[in-house]
């Protein structure tokens, strides 16, 4: 097995004559959990061989957007682990230099106003702009510090986001190394496309996962985990997407409940790359039974005057979802002919499996209200208001609207009407009308409310 060479750590441990560990570059297991939440749990085990002189371990390629605090490390009991840094050293010029002091470089030379010539030397000092060098015949001389040339990047400047262990152990080990940490900037959602037939639906279900951790995940085992769980102190980012994949495998995401959430787990190895939303499908319901309807929330009788129109909103209830569905954005469709038709975009809640799920689509463009106040009998002791409401449909179907009117409800309330109703909620008075074609049909109610 190939093995990497980790790099030299810092000057800290130069100067305490510490030597860094070897550890194999190669990840023998790992796994990530994404959740809603805009955080992931990262899982990796690697191979260490270390020797009883070195006294640091370096673990580089973890994500820049680590939670050090949460940093969960599986040892040999026989390495004692006494303090932990976080080193990302972003490669600037600057920092070449203060690593290349007392090295050696190339420098161009300029020879005329069109060529150059480069020689060897060693860097004494520099700042920005001008760096003092010494030749191989020991001449000092100055130079542009941008026709300095580097051999290779200096090993004790970590260009890989890493975390660095101070250890000590009595004898040498080779032994599984494990880790589990937090990273930010990784979320993951539920997209759906609820396509509409006469009487029935397809539903598909993608998880998209937005990968902008600063790590990319290498045929990875993934989870992601819906529900919403408590984190304290946690600030999240949004940066625009840079591009997406969409992933449609042939084997089932699996799902399980676990301590009041839901798991879905990819059945194949996955890769995200760093800055990229990837999009794995994960339910695929080819037949739904579907409900439309149709409801207006107007206004409570006893404090209104006048007359007001209300629009008419339409749902579409899907009927027998045997699944958990995770929260995300449904996008519904159905085709006029041989086009399909974006009806909504509408966001979803968390629904547990055989709850009934009712999307709004819009205001109905044939369906209108009109609430008109006939008398108000209001004196210092209750209040007394009779109302008419006229719906009107416009289309060329029969519909039936669901009115839904506010009211004060105690015992002393009363509601006198020829048309049946419902109370729901303790404070909602429902009438279901049904409406012919190319027609309106008129409700009166009077209400009585103690002031």
């Amino acid at each position: 097995m190939k093995r990497l060479s980790l790099a030299i750590l810092s000057t800290f441990f130069l100067s305490s004559g510490a030597c860094s560990a070897t550890l194999t570059s190669e990840v023998q297991n790992n796994a990530l959990v994404v959740y809603n939440n805009g955080i992931g749990l990262v899982h990796e085990q690697r191979l260490l061989d270390l020797k009883k002189t070195d006294t640091s371990l370096i673990y580089e390629g973890v994500a820049n957007t680590i939670d050090t605090d949460s940093v969960n490390l599986k040892l040999p009991s026989s390495i004692e682990l006494n303090s932990q840094q976080f080193r990302f050293d972003k490669l600037t010029l600057e920092k070449l230099l203060d690593a290349h002091i007392n090295k050696n470089i190339e420098v161009k030379i300029k020879n005329d106003p069109n060529s150059f010539t480069t020689i060897p030397a060693t860097l004494l000092s520099s700042n920005v702009n001008i760096a003092l060098v010494k030749t191989a015949n020991s001449k000092i001389i100055s130079v542009e510090t941008k026709n300095i040339i580097f051999k290779d990047i200096p090993k004790e400047l970590i260009t890989k986001p890493s975390l660095v262990w101070n250890i000590k152990t009595k004898s040498d080990i080779k032994s599984d190394l494990e880790i589990d940490y937090l990273i930010r900037d990784i979320s993951w959602k539920g997209d759906y496309i609820l396509n509409l037939m006469q009487e029935s639906a397809q539903l598909n279900g993608w998880m998209s996962i937005d990968n902008r951790s600063g790590k990319a995940f290498q045929s990875t085992k993934l989870n992601v985990l819906a529900g919403d769980i408590n984190l304290e102190h946690q600030n999240f980012q949004k940066k625009e997407i840079a591009y997406a994949r969409m992933v449609a495998e042939a084997p089932q995401v699996e799902h399980q409940a676990h301590e009041g959430y839901h798991i879905y787990s990819v059945p194949f190895k996955v890769d995200l790359a760093n800055n990229e939303k990837t999009q794995i499908k994960f339910i695929d319901k080819p037949k739904l039974a579907i409900r439309r309807s149709y409801s207006a929330r107007l206004n409570n009788p006893l404090y209104i005057n006048g007359q007001r129109d209300f629009d008419v909103i339409q749902y579409v209830n899907l009927e027998g979802v045997d699944i958990a569905l995770p929260k995300g954005i449904v996008r519904v469709y159905s085709k006029l002919g041989q086009q399909n038709i974006l009806l909504a975009q509408t966001v979803l809640s968390h629904t547990p499996k055989n709850t009934p799920i009712k999307l709004k689509l819009g205001k109905n463009f044939d369906l209108k209200i009109m609430q008109t106040v006939l008398e108000k009998a209001d004196n210092k002791f209750q209040l007394n208001t009779t109302l008419e409401y006229e719906v009107k449909n416009s289309s060329d179907e029969e519909k039936i609207v669901r009115l839904e009117i506010p009211f004060n409800s105690h015992k002393d309330s009363k509601i006198k009407t020829k048309t049946p109703y419902t109370l729901e909620k303790g404070n909602l008075v429902v009438f279901h009308l049904k409406i012919s074609p190319q027609n309106s049909q008129k409700i009166r109610a009077n209400f009585i409310s103690k002031r």
